[in-house]
């Protein structure tokens, strides 16, 4: 295996180095098993459930402030004002998704963990969880619809050096940047070729030796489907210095296949469930 994929494992200064058999936590839009998506509560959940990553979708608003939702809609996730708080997230500025509630929706739909607490919870702009956090946490970012939203990598970049957050080099992992776009990710590396980023492989993908290549030369890992991971996909990423972090894995069977078969790291909407896991 490449020295490229274990050095990774150390983010902070002062952090221990983590076990390199152990793979990484990372909370998918937080906590999102438990909370709200892409709320502070539910991010604020992930961290005090020990993961080592939350995660971060981006879109742009319409004045170019990175807002941090999944969907490029609102409507699935957001409740308010119809002339604010529905239809395309570029549609609205930032000014008025400010009044939106990205917390009800999940009460409404998951009444077994509703709490009123949740109610009222806002959209995060990016600025706004770099400066909740700042560096006690590590932060794993997607680009969101790049090709439509013009800007995108520019504001990006511009949110994490305003933050001092801007990595110094590809092994500095405080901050990962993945995308199912390899343009938006060749314009990121063309930009600052110190980022670490991921590739991010559509379901249905089986990547070539070719397509490993390709990614090899300007990224530190790929994110496959859970489905696709296998111990040859492993292999044959480890051997170009590619982490492999699968997405979206939830129940601990499938935690326990992936871990044994040597994965570096986990999405997860039950950050609490891989813990356990990697503590036993």
């Amino acid at each position: 295996m490449s020295d490229r994929v274990d050095s990774g494992r150390t983010r902070r200064e002062g952090d221990d180095v983590q076990d390199p058999k152990v793979p990484i936590t990372i909370a998918h839009r937080g906590a999102s098993g438990h909370a709200p998506e892409h709320t502070m509560r539910s991010y604020e959940m992930a961290l005090e459930m020990g993961a080592d990553y939350i995660e971060q979708d981006l879109q742009l608003t319409a004045d170019g402030t990175l807002v941090v939702i999944h969907d490029d809609t609102l409507d699935r996730t957001v409740r308010g004002p119809a002339d604010r708080c529905s239809g395309p997230v570029m549609s609205r500025t930032a000014d008025e998704l400010a009044v939106c509630d990205a917390g009800s929706w999940f009460n409404e739909e998951h009444s077994d963990l509703a709490d009123p607490s949740y109610v009222g919870l806002g959209i995060p702009t990016l600025r706004d969880v770099f400066e909740a956090f700042g560096r006690t946490a590590r932060y794993y970012i997607e680009t969101k619809n790049p090709a439509e939203a013009p800007g995108m990598e520019e504001a990006l970049i511009a949110e994490l050096e305003r933050a001092g957050l801007m990595p110094g080099d590809t092994s500095d992992w405080t901050v990962l940047v993945q995308s199912f776009s390899p343009e938006s990710l060749l314009k990121l590396h063309g930009l600052r070729p110190q980022m670490p980023l991921i590739q991010l492989l559509d379901v249905e993908s089986d990547p070539t030796e070719v397509d490993l290549d390709r990614i090899a030369a300007h990224c530190v890992g790929i994110g496959p489907d859970r489905t696709l991971v296998t111990a040859r996909l492993i292999d044959r990423a480890h051997e170009r210095g590619l982490a492999v972090h699968p997405w979206t894995v939830n129940e601990p069977d499938e935690m326990e296949r992936l871990i044994a078969t040597g994965v570096d790291g986990v999405f997860t909407d039950f950050p609490d469930r891989l813990v356990s896991l990697r503590e036993c």
